[in-house]
This record gives structure tokens, C-alpha cells and sequence, in this order.
């Protein structure tokens, strides 16, 4: 990937001024928790984006992906691109530079990248943290690394328009080898834990599906879950988000006064945010079957009292229990299709994929695919 990106820039713009490398993610336990001001455990992954960079002596801006053999150009004063082209990623970094008086000037870049479109582990987060990466470096803009993460978020929020959250940015520029981050969505402070897996592996079984109704679903649990806050300030006028409130309050009182749609979801974050926090209490003592046991749990929440889950992603994870050579599974991401995060123990992997290859295709018609991955360093130059 690095040889390439470095051919390919000689090759088109001559030479370079600098290559950054930005990661992907996992999110190992914590899902639908951050728009709640909750915890969330992401990690960077082995799989990155490699963003090549060199100055012009005007004022355009040169982008060549060589995943899509595709160029596209644009100019500084009238910033453009098409919905939800890759490009956006780029020029949205660029967008928020210059709204916040960031003096830079025209660029050329090639993108290669490796972290698989479509399967959840943030390919435009590693692009956008790669973007600002590199541009901070070149124009020394003395960002901190905070202020990039912000700005990258900034950048899909409001110029590609998307309403993601600040993780995937987090842990694309904040990774650590073997470790994974606990994130605090309240107030963004974070902490270390210890993710050195030994024979285990960090498994994604993709589901191939996506289901349509994911969007309108995400944006309904985010209703529920502030009007279960609103009925609790009845009570707890301190209670500011379901951060605030405990599992005594829930059975108590919120029981009392909301649906069971609403209790439900209340519920399964709240309970979330606490199998989180004793999960990292269990990396802490190397207990991998234990945090495992986690993830399962996570994934009864999320099936049964969030309702994201979808039959394939249940399906994997039934799958997944039934094998004593895998310590936990669970959907990964905003749900309705995707994949499922597992830990499985290395010498296994072939034949439990082959087998559950198999059935997958029995039971949905759709083949299933594969992604091993280890918890690596986050945005970085490399040379």
C-alpha cells in the first residue's frame, strides 16, 4: 500500500512532501451509547488509509484515489463535490480549515487504502483523520490532536452531511497497539485499556446486508431515548441524559411513566454503559472469556430491548455461541445489517468461517464474508 501510493503520486504529480498513514476502527462493546453521552470501547485496526501529499503553486486541489482510478479537481475559493463521492472526505477537512482562518494553499494528494468500504470500520473517518493529518503537517497549522479530531468530525457533519458521532475520528487518530480506548462521550476524557489477545483474533463476519429501514430507525431510537430523559427530569430535574441516570431510577420510576418501546431502549443503555465499564475491568485482569460474555449480553440488548439487530446479524451470533473456540460476538455498528465483532481463538478461524460460510448461505442466500484484524496505532506520518 505504501510503495503504491508513493509510485503512483511520483508518477502523476512528481514529488511529494509527505505520506500519512490513518487507520480504521472496531468498536468492541458500547454501540448506540455516545448520542446518549455514554461510553464507548473503540480500537484503531491493521487496516489503514494512505494519504500522499504535495504543495502546488496555485491554488487548486489535485485528488487521485487509486482504489477507484479516479482523479477529481476543484479550486480552494469555490470548494465542491458530488454527494457522497470520496472526494467529500477530503475537501469537507479542507472546507472546515478555511471557515476556521487556516491559511493553506493548493494541494495535490493520492489516496490508496486498504479498510473496506461498507463493512463498518470507518473507512471515512480514516480518510478525513489522514486529510487533516497531513495538511496540519504541511501548512504547520500547530493543530492539537483534540482540535483535528474535532475538525474531522466538522467536516462529515457538515460538509458531507452526515450525522456521525466523534468515535470513529477518535479512534482512527487516537489508537494504540494492543489497547483499547475508553471513550467518555460526556466530556471526550479517555483511558487505556489492555486488548493483547494472544491466540485470539479480532473476527468480523460481514453480513453483506443493509437493510433500508436503518435510517429512519436510528434517528427514531434517538427520540425515544430523550423522551425518556424528559419523563425523568420529572422526577430528577439534574438527570441532563441517560449518562445520568441508573438502573434503580429506570425500575422505579421511568417504568411507571413511559412505553415499554421507550423503557426498553432507556433500559438497554443504561445497562450498557455498566457492561462497558466492568468489561474493562475484565482487560485489565486478561479476562478475555469474561469480556466476551459481555459482548454476547451487549447483543441480547441490542436485539431484544434496542431492536437494530436484523435475522442475519442474530443469526451469527447464535452461531457464534455454540462454538466453544469463540469468546464473544456481537453486531457491530448502527445495526440492520453489517457485520458481527468476534474474538476467536487464532487456530480456529478457517474452519468455524468455512463452516459458518456454509450455513449463512443456507439459511439467507447471501454469502458471507471475512475480515481478521488486530488492534494497531492510530494517524501517523510515516515518511
Amino acid at each position: 500500500m505504501l510503495k503504491q501510493v508513493e509510485t503512483v503520486f511520483h508518477e502523476l504529480f512528481g514529488v511529494k512532501n509527505l505520506i500519512v498513514r490513518s487507520p480504521g476502527r472496531i468498536n468492541l462493546i458500547g454501540e448506540h451509547t455516545d448520542y446518549n453521552h455514554g461510553f464507548v470501547l473503540p480500537a484503531a485496526i491493521d487496516k489503514a488509509v494512505y494519504f500522499a501529499i504535495g504543495l502546488r503553486n496555485d491554488e487548486e486541489v489535485h485528488l487521485y484515489a487509486t482504489n477507484m482510478q479516479e482523479s477529481y479537481q476543484t479550486r480552494l475559493d469555490s470548494l465542491s463535490a458530488p454527494p457522497f463521492h470520496w472526494s467529500a472526505y477530503v475537501l469537507g477537512v479542507v472546507d472546515q480549515l478555511q471557515r476556521n482562518g487556516f491559511p493553506i494553499s493548493g494541494f495535490n494528494a493520492v489516496i490508496n487504502g486498504e479498510i473496506p468500504i461498507g463493512a463498518g470500520m470507518s473507512s471515512s473517518a480514516g480518510l478525513e483523520c489522514a486529510t487533516v493529518f497531513a495538511l496540519n503537517d504541511l501548512f504547520q497549522l500547530e493543530l492539537d490532536t483534540l482540535d483535528m479530531i474535532k475538525l474531522a468530525q466538522k467536516a462529515e457533519n457538515e460538509f458531507v452531511g452526515v450525522k456521525c458521532g466523534i468515535m470513529d475520528m477518535f479512534a482512527s487518530m487516537l489508537g494504540k497497539k494492543n489497547m483499547a480506548i475508553q471513550l467518555d462521550c460526556h466530556d471526550l476524557s479517555y483511558k487505556y485499556f489492555p486488548f493483547a489477545l494472544r491466540d485470539y483474533k479480532i473476527v468480523l463476519f460481514d453480513t453483506r446486508v443493509k437493510h433500508s429501514l436503518a435510517g429512519g430507525e436510528y434517528n427514531l431510537r434517538r427520540q425515544q431515548c430523550e423522551e425518556g430523559v424528559y419523563l425523568l427530569q420529572k422526577i430528577y430535574p439534574q438527570v441532563k441524559s441517560l449518562r445520568d441516570v441508573n438502573i434503580s431510577m429506570l425500575q422505579s420510576d421511568l417504568i411507571k411513566m413511559a412505553s415499554s418501546r421507550v423503557f426498553n431502549r432507556c433500559c438497554y443503555v443504561v445497562e450498557e454503559n455498566l457492561r462497558l465499564l466492568k468489561g474493562c475491568e475484565l482487560l485489565l485482569g486478561n479476562d478475555i472469556a469474561g469480556f466476551g460474555k459481555k459482548m454476547y449480553a451487549s447483543h441480547e440488548g441490542l436485539s431484544k430491548l434496542y431492536e437494530v439487530s436484523c435475522s442475519e446479524l442474530d443469526l451469527l451470533v447464535e452461531l457464534a455461541k455454540k462454538e466453544a473456540s469463540i469468546a464473544g460476538a456481537r453486531m457491530m455498528g448502527g445495526g440492520f445489517g453489517g457485520c458481527t465483532i468476534n474474538l476467536i481463538r487464532e487456530v480456529a478461524i478457517d474452519d468455524i468461517y468455512n463452516r459458518f460460510e456454509e450455513e449463512y448461505f443456507q439459511e439467507t442466500g447471501q454469502e458471507l464474508k471475512m475480515y481478521i484484524t488486530t488492534a494497531q496505532d492510530g494517524t501517523s506520518k510515516v515518511c
